[in-house]
């Protein structure tokens, strides 16, 4: 069976901006005790379980935006791909899109949605970890008040802190999960012999491609949770080599349960409203055409 097109820009775009919002609402509390697990002042003096939707301001601002810029610039790069190095023969009736065209794709979707995400996520993670009476706008306040000491460069860099960790992270992470994701997709066509997108199939892979790259990158995450963290701007190497030199290896994977059981909900939900978003849309587009030729 070979792979269903591509959906349209507009339709990954509208699909994907659907798909983050739904996910960072949902889970957004277990998002705040895995950032308190790996606060560098500890879980209870960044607020234990009390409020739990601190910077969920920040939150509702970056959703939509990142997730529609990752899926649109995926979806976008991966159809290119496809045009200019067409997927693979497998068998007489059966091709397979190479997993390097999901790498590619899902590499420079995190790239692209990175330029919304880091700010927000920024300003987020403080608010979580309680600094700034845990809220995103006084958080998000305190960073533009710099501007007359450090001016627009020095807000900037503060804004996009953890940029370089942040990708680091992300693209490893989509790396693993989106090859993984689509592979569990082409698989579960090829074993009930359809072409279609199944939306059960496609959360419940979503769900175990989201678990698993979220456990091997927990380090990274980490890392990138103490640098915007910080009270002063530090490097990534330092800010690893005080981790391991203060407390070993074992900070490298604080939060891990409650990252891989957020992101393994996550995921069903984030990739299975993203593929209801389009097939719904995808239908909706065929009937709207289909009277246009009518007509």
């Amino acid at each position: 069976m070979s792979e269903p097109p591509p959906p349209p820009f507009n339709t990954a775009l509208l699909s994907g901006a659907l798909a983050g919002t739904t996910v960072d609402l949902l889970l957004f509390p277990l998002d705040t005790l895995k950032t308190r697990l790996q606060s560098p002042t500890g879980f209870f003096s960044s607020g234990g379980f009390r409020g739990i939707y601190r910077g969920i301001g920040s939150c509702l601002v970056g959703s939509a935006p990142g997730a529609a810029f990752f899926f649109s610039t995926y979806e976008h790069t991966k159809s290119l791909l496809s045009h200019n190095f067409p997927p693979l023969p497998t068998s007489p009736n059966q091709t397979t899109t190479p997993a390097y065209h999901h790498m590619l794709s899902a590499s420079l979707g995190e790239i692209a949605a990175c330029a919304v995400r880091v700010p927000t996520e920024v300003v987020k993670q403080r608010a979580q970890a309680g600094h700034h009476n845990g809220s995103s706008a006084q958080a998000f306040r305190h960073i533009i008040a710099q501007y007359s000491t450090i001016g627009l460069p020095g807000v900037w860099k503060e804004l996009y802190r953890g940029w370089t960790i942040t990708i680091i992270r992300e693209v490893p992470f989509t790396v693993l999960q989106f090859p993984l994701w689509e592979g569990l997709k082409s698989w579960g066509r090829a074993r009930k012999q359809r072409t279609g997108r199944g939306l059960f199939e496609s959360a419940l892979y979503g769900s175990v491609a989201g678990g698993f790259a979220a456990a091997v990158t927990t380090p990274l995450d980490v890392l990138k949770t103490r640098v915007m963290l910080s009270t002063e701007k530090q490097s990534m190497f330092k800010v690893m080599t005080d981790i391991l030199r203060e407390n070993g290896i074992r900070p490298f994977f604080a939060g891990i349960g409650p990252r891989v059981m957020w992101i393994s909900i996550g995921g069903a939900i984030f990739l299975g409203s993203y593929q209801w978003a389009v097939n719904t849309l995808s239908v909706g587009g065929e009937k709207k055409r289909g009277k246009e030729s009518v007509l």
